[in-house]
């Protein structure tokens, strides 16, 4: 017998195709419709089951749900019941600070590239629309320095949450970002991202799927440190690292004055001589990241944002569908 494997979409769609469809929900529609039609089913975004207790067999019951462990040390034949993960909060925090608006260019009124903050509008809106097809409650935080915008989870917030999404691309770009470039490393001040977790775990009255979407330049360990606080109130936390394909490789030739988006300090910088360099670190900040939240059982992916998001965001919710039936089995 042989089981449905996981499929990647055919149809793989283009970031700047995404950005002239204009509509939040029907971009989120689309990218969400097309991953389920891979997978062959709806991914779930939960937890699997959580085992509840056992209860004696009836007749008409499964017999798939018999515990046959229990079985063979009682002789008598129960019901394993669960509690399903269903109807859970799931809140998006998307980082709107500086760097998140690098990448983003316009030629002619046609968008040629996608900012990193417009890509992680796109994720924000496909999970929490897909969260919202679970009939799960759906939120947002948006913050920089501290806290922009907070859309509490509710089953009525798809609609408020998108239209927060969609107010993101109106919102001034900072100067350098338009001459600038980002050159990597990590911020020199990186409490923000703790202030944040904190504040918002404190909130929640209740576990929930808590989706971290940014460029993540700070240290790991600071990374870490702010997300230890959610993970300790049983939170499931997901991480989206988004950078732009420049950033990760560094193709520039010309010597000029790069700029550090977040505090607005310009280095004059010979890309030849540090392209190296550049890339072992970067390399070396992203393995790092993966190896250290993986650890500690967060979920984390990179995502280049030059890259077909559908394409990005199937790999990750058909790992994590693996991931979840491999639990299930191991629970059973």
């Amino acid at each position: 017998m042989t089981s449905l494997q996981p499929t990647a979409p055919t149809r793989l769609i283009d970031p700047t195709v995404l950005a002239r469809i204009g509509d939040l929900e029907l971009v989120a529609r689309v990218v969400v419709e097309g991953i389920i039609n891979g997978l062959h089913r709806s991914p779930h975004l939960g937890s699997s089951m959580d085992f509840a207790e056992h209860r004696a067999y009836m007749p008409g019951d499964d017999i798939r749900r018999i515990d046959w462990k229990l079985f063979a040390r009682s002789d008598r034949h129960f019901i394993k019941e669960f509690e399903a993960d269903t109807n859970t909060n799931f809140t998006a925090l998307v980082d709107t600070s500086p760097s998140m608006y690098y990448g983003g260019s316009v030629e002619g009124g046609v968008t040629r590239s996608l900012s990193k903050l417009d890509y992680a509008r796109y994720l924000a809106a496909c999970l929490a629309y897909l969260a919202s097809t679970q009939r799960d409650r759906v939120g947002l935080v948006t913050f920089d320095s501290q806290i922009r915008e907070y859309v509490p989870p509710s089953a009525k917030h798809l609609n408020v949450v998108l239209h927060t999404l969609d107010r993101l691309s109106e919102a001034p770009m900072p100067t350098d970002v338009r001459t600038g470039s980002s050159a990597g490393g990590a911020r020199v001040v990186p409490p923000a991202l703790a202030d944040v977790t904190r504040r918002i775990g404190e909130s929640f009255r209740r576990r929930s799927i808590v989706l971290l979407i940014s460029d993540l330049y700070e240290e790991p360990t600071a990374v870490l440190d702010a997300l230890a606080y959610l993970r300790g109130k049983g939170n499931d936390v997901i991480v989206f690292h988004l950078l732009d394909r420049r950033e990760l490789e560094f193709p520039f030739t010309d010597s000029a004055n790069f700029v550090d988006l977040e505090t607005g300090e310009r280095m004059p910088v010979i890309p030849d001589y540090l392209r190296a360099q550049y890339r072992t670190l970067v390399a070396e900040h992203v393995a790092t990241l993966g190896r250290v939240l993986g650890e500690s059982r967060v979920d984390y992916a990179l995502f280049d944002t030059s890259k077909p998001l559908d394409h990005a965001l199937f790999r990750f919710l058909a790992n994590r569908e693996r991931m979840r039936q491999a639990r299930m089995t191991s629970r059973a």
